[in-house]
């Protein structure tokens, strides 16, 4: 094993300060939910999650001790009140949860990929173990207790085959063939997603005391169930089963659980997972309609995450992640941390 005297490098400095932020955000939503579930099965699941990600909290900062680098802030007690009465329903929680950790295992997946010392990238393994286990116990309850809508299920083809015509890339005009299993599977990922999404808002936009911030969460649920729309449009023309909203999960509750600051930040990761979701698969589709869809859904998400951040900077929510020194405010005689410089 590599002397842990290697300095980490900057994409190891990145995944360890995400990861702080995304485990500290996680840790005060699996607080809040522990005071208002009820099903015993779910209950234990998050108990677990709470238990590994204050693990991972604490060797995170070992990690940045080891390297001189400062603590991230990330989210504390402040940001949320666990007392609050209860703003989602059991099987809302479960679903959260089942979303988020297939969020930090494409990031696990990605910090290992990343990671060239030794014992970063033995810890990172470790974090996806870990989680897998958490996972399998999720996916486990969730088809249980009928939660989970399975994706819908094709006819096995006669024989293997070749693609004969360019035909098959086509969508725009003519007659459009079939959805290919990784498009379906993409969409019914993606459609997942969005659900979760529209569902955050519509709690969110009921608890903020900000004018500004309860506009800016209405544009998002509006975005989130357009494109949640598009998708099932996609879906029906096929004849294809899709995933149900899960809004009706949302309580009457007009008390806020989390802060502002931490409400957007889940608004922001959960934008910018989804831009990478997109990204992804565009990249496998062959259908240009499908194609032209995810470009046109991806700007949109771009835009909207552009102006979470002006807002987030705006109202000082905005962490700046570790950076590379100013050579040109250096050269000049400046020292780094002025002039909003760290």
């Amino acid at each position: 094993m590599e002397p842990t005297s290697i300095r980490l490098t900057a994409p190891e400095i990145s995944s360890l300060w995400t990861q702080y932020m995304f485990e500290t955000m996680e840790i005060c939503f699996i607080r809040y939910a522990l005071e208002h579930l009820d099903d015993q099965d779910i209950i234990e699941i998050y108990k677990q999650s709470l238990e590994l990600s204050e693990r991972h909290v604490l060797r995170v900062k070992e990690f940045f001790l080891q390297e001189n680098f400062p603590i991230p802030h990330g989210f504390t007690e402040k940001d949320v009140n666990i007392q609050a009465p209860r703003l989602f329903q059991d099987p809302f929680y479960l679903y959260y949860m089942y979303i988020m950790i297939l969020q930090g295992l494409t990031g696990y997946a990605l910090s290992v990929g990343t990671s060239l010392r030794a014992d970063l990238r033995q810890y990172f393994i470790n974090c996806n173990t870990e989680t897998i286990l958490i996972f399998e116990k999720t996916i486990d309850i969730m088809l249980t207790k009928g939660i989970y809508s399975r994706p819908p299920i094709i006819t096995p083809a006669v024989a293997t085959d070749f693609v004969k015509h360019q035909s098959f890339l086509t969508g725009w005009f003519g007659e459009r063939r079939p959805l290919t299993a990784l498009e379906i599977g993409d969409i019914t990922f993606n459609m997942n997603r969005m659900h979760l999404h529209a569902a955050l808002k519509v709690g969110f936009r009921q608890v903020t005391a900000s004018n500004k911030v309860r506009k800016y969460i209405n544009r998002g649920a509006d975005i989130a169930n357009k494109h949640i729309a598009a998708f099932g449009k996609i879906f029906r023309e096929e004849r294809l089963n899709f995933p149900i909203s899960l809004q009706s999960y949302v309580t009457s509750s007009t008390t806020a659980p989390f802060s502002d600051k931490w409400m957007m930040y889940q608004i922001q990761l959960s934008t910018q997972a989804a831009i990478a979701y997109y990204g992804a698969a565009l990249s496998v589709i062959a259908r240009y309609d499908l194609g032209e869809k995810y470009v046109a859904l991806t700007g949109e998400l771009l835009r909207y995450a552009e102006d979470g951040a002006n807002l987030m900077i705006e109202n000082g929510w905005l962490e700046e992640p570790p950076k590379a020194s100013d050579r040109r405010a250096l050269a000049k005689g400046e020292k780094e941390g002025m002039d909003g410089r760290d």
